[in-house]
């Protein structure tokens, strides 16, 4: 196919009852390609993210138990209402994890760097669909064109999905889902269901996806009934509701020195090596003074005052919060120090220690995205243009059911201009599957 044939096949293929509804990005008529090293690198992430999610679990139940680790429970649970700490402390649950398992990876130089651990990320139908419709046009993606479904299929056998009000925008993508899920021989159907639409009779006995976050539960319809139903073993939701679990806070907590013991007894050594390669370094932002005798390690500072007077080179740090909050979520709360002035910078610190302990933010060594050429449709000329571009990979691990292996389903491309810092899903970009060079 010439590149003009392969984006009237993408607007063609496009929009299956507004799957995309509200949605522009830029189109390419080109999969976007890995090299091989970093094709390696992603497949070997996945075993390491699996293994580090469940020494996260251990580690938060084992601080309950032990003194001298005490405050990670209690860093992680700040700020959340009892019922949603008394949730993930159930003993029902208290081994799960989530079946899947989205790192944000932003393409360096250097390979690539995890800029957030998603248990319950969009882009699943999305990246199915780009799959799909690429591999129709003859690119091998990574996953193959119905790696997605696949892996949703393996990990949730028999699991309805469900969706809320809050999460709305992502029902369309499900809904495409669903369908592909049904259309496979042999397997269960499945229903997208929406919590208004329902009745807590209904649900008995379901085996549940959630697409719902757990800070906006006070907001989900037929949230008290269904955490009831799954209280008593009457519902089962996949992730669990374990509220600690979706912390940026962990990415931190990998660089604890008082911790350092306990990854390395926890985690492989290929795992620990590798993972030390892709998390950026970062500190909890707590306003507690330290003594005067200690320092922040690698910031060599001994308090967050001296923060606010750092360089330009110095503020090559990204701020953020942690997770259990409305704007915790698709860059709402980043601040890029080297982008800001010395008195935004000083407000923006000022604002995350204001937050603790509430909403506790993180602070980590920003990672430069390395510039790459990708070819963008320009509707103007009717062809191609290259754009200059920084990128963020989505790759998506599936775990199957009563297995501890991770299954790699795709990896999602968003593909921005070079001139964006904070790189997510805008109409100025390009949204596309990945092939292996």
């Amino acid at each position: 196919m010439s590149p003009a044939e392969r984006i009237t096949h993408l607007r063609h293929a496009f929009p299956e009852q507004g799957m995309f509804l509200d949605k522009e990005w830029v189109l390419s008529p080109e999969a976007f390609a890995l090299d091989a090293d970093t094709t390696a690198l992603i497949e070997s992430l996945g075993p390491a993210l699996r293994a580090f999610q469940r020494a996260c679990n251990r580690l938060y139940f084992e601080s309950l138990e032990k003194p001298e680790i005490a405050w990670v429970a209690k860093l992680l649970d700040q700020g959340k209402p009892e019922r949603i700490i008394a949730l993930s402390r159930h003993e029902r649950w208290r081994d799960d994890l989530p079946s899947v398992l989205r790192p944000d990876l932003v393409l360096t130089e250097d390979g690539v760097c995890i800029s957030e651990l998603d248990s319950l990320p969009g882009g699943i139908g999305l990246t199915g669909w780009l799959n799909e419709t690429y591999a129709a046009m003859g690119q091998t993606v990574i996953g193959g064109a119905d790696g997605m479904i696949d892996g949703f299929a393996a990990a949730f056998p028999h699991e309805d999905i469900l969706i809320s009000r809050e999460s709305g925008d992502y029902q369309p993508e499900m809904e495409w889902l669903i369908r592909r899920l049904n259309a496979r021989t042999g397997g269960l159907p499945r229903s997208l269901m929406n919590p208004w639409n329902l009745t807590s009779h209904e649900l008995i006995g379901s085996s549940i996806y959630r697409f719902f976050e757990l800070f906006d539960l006070a907001n989900v319809d037929l949230a008290d009934e269904m955490l009831k139903m799954a209280l008593e073993g009457d519902v089962t939701f996949s992730p669990p509701l374990k509220a600690f679990l979706e912390e940026k806070l962990w990415l931190v907590l990998f660089w604890s020195p008082q911790l350092q013991d306990f990854w390395n007894r926890e985690l492989r050594t290929e795992h620990r090596e590798l993972l030390q390669r892709c998390i950026p370094q970062g500190w909890v932002v707590d306003p507690t003074p330290i003594p005067p005798f200690a320092v922040y390690p690698g910031l060599n500072i001994q308090s967050w005052q001296e923060a606010k007077h750092f360089g330009g080179k110095q503020r090559e740090l990204v701020l953020k919060i942690s997770g259990f909050s409305e704007v915790g979520w698709g860059s709402r709360s980043v601040s890029i120090g080297h982008d800001l002035s010395l008195e935004q910078w000083a407000a923006a610190l000022d604002e995350a220690l204001a937050s603790f302990p509430a909403n506790p933010f993180v602070l980590q060594r920003f990672q430069r995205a390395k510039v790459v050429n990708h070819p963008a449709w320009n509707e103007e000329r009717q062809d191609t243009s290259m754009m200059k571009s920084r990128v963020r990979l989505c790759p998506y691990y599936f775990v199957p059911k009563g297995t501890e292996e991770t299954q790699l389903g795709g990896v999602l491309a968003t593909v921005c201009p070079a001139d964006k810092k904070i790189l997510h899903g805008m109409k100025d970009a390009m949204m596309l599957p990945c092939v292996a060079s």
